[in-house]
């Protein structure tokens, strides 16, 4: 059966535009990775196969086109493996979607469906001890957006888009404290805010410039009287690095990133002898194995203490094997 003119260009339309948000309820962000996955790849199509976005039918979507695509990103494009396999698990998606409206082309399905993921090593969770946290939160002028900014970012574990999503109705400053993140999967959860941060919160909130054309505005502003944006969170975060790098006592390599906030708190949190399955629910992961990783992160800073031990042990020369010819003939006879 021939495929009709328009077939991929109507089912990525309905995938993207029906399908994600009303039916399996997926965030803005979530719809906008899958859309940028599909305008990176229609351009693979046309700048590699020469198939123009109009030309490109559903029977000729591949797991030969798909493997090229993904090599396409590692080789040409210089992505990581993660971003690999975001790309991959949106195609993936895509297939599973418009498998009833080619049956005849299901075995191709099933093939790109059956394309593994790439595995790649687990890298070192990056976070600052409490003395360098402590310090970071210092650099900021007191009782400034910015101040409470990095210490609610901290305090709640929360991750960008939670943080800039806050607004005056998601914040309870009467005891018990609390401030309700809306994270990933339209999921919502309630953390505990500690003293000085619910102070910090109060007096900001009661000072804070209110938006035009809000009508629930964000708790942080920018310059402009708008929602601060994430490029802008990693923009003031960079900034206080910087200032607290030159802190004695602040000794930290590599890019600190927003995140590293939330990772941070999930180990101090650890180490302070709280339960993993708190610290799953603070954080809002699905699963405990998701949060295993700051116990491993935690495991390697008390490695790296250790070695740096000096034990003063000095073991003297170690004997050679060659020094006894017997054992070493029996040795290299023994399974002849």
């Amino acid at each position: 059966m021939k495929a009709p003119e328009n077939d991929f260009a109507r089912s990525l339309t309905t995938f993207l535009g029906q399908y994600l948000p009303g039916q399996r309820n997926a965030s803005p962000h979530t719809v906008a990775a899958y859309r940028d996955t599909f305008k990176l790849f229609l351009r693979y199509c046309q700048s590699v196969h020469q198939i123009r976005p109009d030309q490109l039918r559903l029977n000729r979507l591949t797991q030969a086109l798909v493997l090229g695509f993904l090599d396409w990103l590692e080789a040409e494009r210089q992505n990581t493996i993660a971003t690999r396999n975001q790309r991959l698990a949106a195609l993936r998606a895509f297939c599973l979607y418009v498998q009833p409206d080619l049956p005849e082309h299901l075995d191709e399905w099933q093939r790109i469906l059956a394309i593994p993921s790439k595995k790649k090593p687990r890298p070192l969770i990056p976070f600052l001890t409490t003395d360098e946290m402590r310090i970071l939160l210092q650099q900021p002028r007191p009782g400034t957006r910015d101040q409470v900014l990095l210490a609610t970012l901290y305090d709640t574990g929360a991750r960008v888009q939670e943080l800039l999503d806050l607004t005056a109705q998601d914040i309870r400053l009467d005891a018990p404290a609390v401030v309700t993140l809306h994270g990933k999967g339209r999921k919502s959860r309630s953390v505990p805010l500690m003293p000085r941060t619910r102070q910090l919160l109060d007096d900001y909130v009661q000072t804070a410039r209110r938006a035009p054309g809000y009508a629930t505005p964000p708790i942080f502003l920018n310059q402009y009287g708008t929602a601060l944006t994430r490029r802008g969170v990693s923009y003031l975060v960079d900034k206080y690095v910087q200032q607290a790098s030159t802190v004695p006592g602040f000794q930290v390599h590599g890019r600190i990133t927003p995140h590293v906030f939330r990772h941070s708190r999930a180990v101090h949190m650890l180490q302070a002898g709280i339960n993993l399955i708190y610290i799953r629910d603070f954080l809002g992961h699905a699963t405990v194995t998701t949060t295993e990783i700051y116990a491993r992160a935690d495991t390697e800073m008390k490695r790296q203490a250790l070695e740096r031990v000096d034990y003063g042990f000095d073991a003297g020369e170690m004997p050679g094997w060659d020094r006894d010819g017997e054992l070493m003939a029996w040795l290299e006879n023994l399974c002849r």
